[in-house]
């Protein structure tokens, strides 16, 4: 930091504000450091001398999956908003696995992030005993309805199931099935099963369940649509966890020659890029991924401007059912 400063011709606590507090420095003096950075090669030590006393310009964003678009339309919308800030993100996988997040979460703390992102409502004793020690915001993103450590923006999973069961009912149909992969860990999934399913039974309707261990994808789904018909020939209507599930059922329904939606009707949840496209378009539900990022990102924002009002805020993003050709 001191060539730095000799170089930018400033004062080292010149150069430690702008690395902490850009904004702050006047425009002459934030360009001779810049440029002293870029020709020195310089990388900060945020954990160095008097930055560990102050937050860092990282944000720590942890999701269940990086192959997940949904979380990747999330990221990257949040993304491109902190990076206007000269914020940058550092991205955690927990797998579902609330271990895991523990660990993410103790490794995020020791850099004094500027805010910790969390993905849903559900986390481990230890990890909101964790969060709730420090001082640093947290925003939980995806899910609504249950008890909040900072901030949530997101939607109500349980009613995506309803809303899907409701468009399911208005194009007659009664013998449902849910399509569910990995459902033992990924609770939002559970979330959109245990609505669509109530739904149902308060019409008088029952609704079978098939499921699969494996994460969710194509030759999953495809797999989860043959098990289907073999145990339920009957079937006239499904709701898929997710778009790539719905995806493969509509590659089995095209190999077996069962006509879609006129023998069965397939909704999926997600809409991924490939959902308005696929033969027949897919019918889904849009949780605005996008939303949710940009949101967050905005709390994030302000709460490093000062406004702590936001700290049990809740954002609701809201869904949409597109109706498409497969149902």
């Amino acid at each position: 930091m001191t060539d730095v400063a000799q170089l930018a011709d400033v004062s080292p606590s010149t150069v430690s504000l702008y690395l902490r507090k850009p904004e702050a420095v006047s425009p002459a003096a934030s360009q001779s450091i810049a440029y002293a950075i870029e020709k020195l090669n310089y990388v900060p030590n945020f954990m160095a001398g008097g930055l560990a006393a102050a937050s860092s310009r990282a944000v720590s964003i942890l999701v269940p999956s990086v192959r997940n678009a949904f979380f990747a339309e999330t990221v990257s919308a949040m993304q491109a908003a902190l990076r206007k800030e000269r914020l940058q993100v550092i991205l955690g996988h927990t797998e579902y696995d609330e271990r895991e997040e523990e660990d993410l979460v103790r490794m995020a703390l020791s850099w004094a992030p500027a805010a910790i992102v969390l993905t849903g409502l559900s986390h481990s004793a230890v990890t909101r005993r964790l969060l709730a020690r420090t001082s640093v915001p947290v925003i939980e993103i995806w899910e609504l309805g249950g008890p909040q450590i900072g901030a949530a923006v997101g939607f109500h999973h349980d009613q995506v199931g309803i809303a899907a069961a409701e468009h399911l009912f208005k194009q007659g149909r009664r013998n449902l099935v849910f399509l569910g992969a990995r459902m033992h860990e990924d609770r939002r999934a559970k979330m959109r099963c245990d609505g669509f399913v109530a739904c149902a039974r308060a019409a008088g309707v029952e609704v079978e369940i098939v499921e699969h261990a494996a994460p969710a994808s194509v030759e999953v789904g495809s797999t989860l649509l043959q098990e289907t018909l073999r145990l339920h020939p009957q079937t006239d209507g499904i709701f898929c966890s997710n778009d790539h599930i719905a995806l493969g059922a509509l590659f089995a329904c095209e190999r077996l020659h069962i006509a879609v939606p006129k023998q069965l009707a397939v909704i999926g949840f997600g809409d991924l890029s490939f959902s308005a496209a696929c033969n027949p378009p897919l019918t889904t539900i849009r949780p605005s991924g996008d939303l949710i990022g940009c949101e967050a990102a905005r709390l994030i924002i302000e709460n490093l401007a000062g406004n702590r009002s936001q700290d049990k805020l809740t954002i609701d993003t809201r869904f949409t059912v597109l109706h498409r050709r497969s149902s």
